[in-house]
């Protein structure tokens, strides 16, 4: 009798005090985040935690992440916990712009999809080879999570400018100023000469555009993504390359190869060039022909009937009348089309084409 009274107390009383403890953890959370908390998968969180550099993870493990320069602050709660809004979305990824409790306001956290997503071993490998890569025309990779579920997560800094497509998209009337442009490309250049040439082993961008070039407030361009398909498996790796083909930016030789190269990314480099002269938005509105010239629909009529006057916009003529850079223009534009040779082999490399520039900006 008296077991069952003490019972018929006790119980309810623990049943308040856990229901007073969970309320009090929601309301904790919610004022902590302010907002959406990106996708948490789970799994033990501490005890398989490796960290410091790219000797953080031990293969086996349910989580890890890998951190580099910039991101030592960095801790799993703060990644998966930071509240954030999605910024785009692709078929293998979400990319949020996120706020970070680490000493940093904003970062952008890039997603990978569980589905989509390279092997531990090999993100982790991955890792090592992009983590420590850094230059000032490059996009830093600060960490790398690794979840139980197979989910991927790259922490990147975020630049409020906005990428290049953007700044071509809005109209905006830097985007046509001459030294504007060669700003831009010497920068863009030096980001790619830097992934060729910069380490033992190139590295290969692969999927090279004008959403993939952030820029800071005073137009120095930050090459992004970089090696991006090395975190994901070969199907939805060989699916970037389609969308990359349809919007414009595919080299000729990746309709037979599936890998991509140096050569391939100075097409992609030339199309960029391209578009910031002509106020175009690619297009690769026709099937590929292994026999005709490869370039995006809105540029082929310009290469093969060397409209080259048609190919600028009417401020940068205007310009350059001015100034007397018309020769300037023209070999801008000449740059541009030997970067997107059908050839490979007849492309120049990232120094030919940055001593180009140089000499074309002065």
């Amino acid at each position: 009798m008296r077991k069952a009274l003490i019972n018929a107390v006790l119980f309810p009383v623990l049943a308040v005090l856990v229901a007073l403890a969970l309320l009090y953890f929601v309301r904790r959370r919610r004022r902590r985040g302010g907002g959406a908390v990106l996708p948490s998968h789970g799994g033990a969180r501490g005890h398989r935690l490796q960290a410091a550099g790219s000797s953080g993870y031990v293969p086996g493990g349910e989580e890890a992440l890998v951190r580099f320069p910039s991101g030592e602050a960095l801790t799993v709660a703060a990644i998966l916990e930071a509240p954030g809004e999605v910024v785009a979305k692709s078929a293998h990824s979400t990319l949020y712009r996120a706020g970070l409790n680490a000493g940093e306001a904003v970062a952008l956290l890039r997603f990978v999809r569980p589905a989509c997503a390279a092997g531990a071993e090999e993100a982790v490998a991955a890792a090592r080879l992009l983590g420590p890569v850094r230059h000032t025309n490059l996009v830093p990779i600060r960490a790398l999570y690794v979840g139980p579920r197979g989910e991927k997560l790259l922490v990147h800094p975020f630049y409020a400018a906005g990428s290049l497509r953007r700044l071509l998209q809005e109209g905006i009337n830097d985007s046509q100023r001459w030294e504007i442009i060669c700003k831009l490309s010497i920068g863009i250049v030096k980001g790619l000469d830097h992934l060729h040439t910069g380490s033992q082993k190139p590295i290969i961008h692969g999927n090279l555009k004008t959403n993939n070039i952030m820029l800071d407030a005073d137009f120095q361009p930050r090459i992004s993504d970089f090696g991006l398909y090395l975190l994901l498996n070969p199907a939805a790796a060989q699916e970037v390359l389609e969308t990359s083909a349809v919007q414009g930016y595919k080299a000729p030789e990746l309709i037979k190869m599936r890998d991509v190269t140096r050569e391939s990314d100075i097409y992609s480099l030339g199309v960029i060039m391209l578009e910031m002269l002509t106020e175009k938005e690619i297009a690769n509105d026709n099937p590929p022909n292994a026999r005709d010239i490869h370039l995006p629909a809105s540029f082929k009529d310009l290469v093969l009937e060397r409209k080259i006057s048609d190919a600028f916009s009417s401020e940068l003529i205007k310009q350059s009348k001015n100034s007397g850079k018309e020769e300037n223009l023209n070999a801008y534009f000449e740059l541009a089309t030997a970067c997107c040779n059908p050839s490979s082999s007849l492309r120049p490399d990232t120094k030919k084409i940055l001593k180009r520039l140089q000499d074309i900006a002065r």
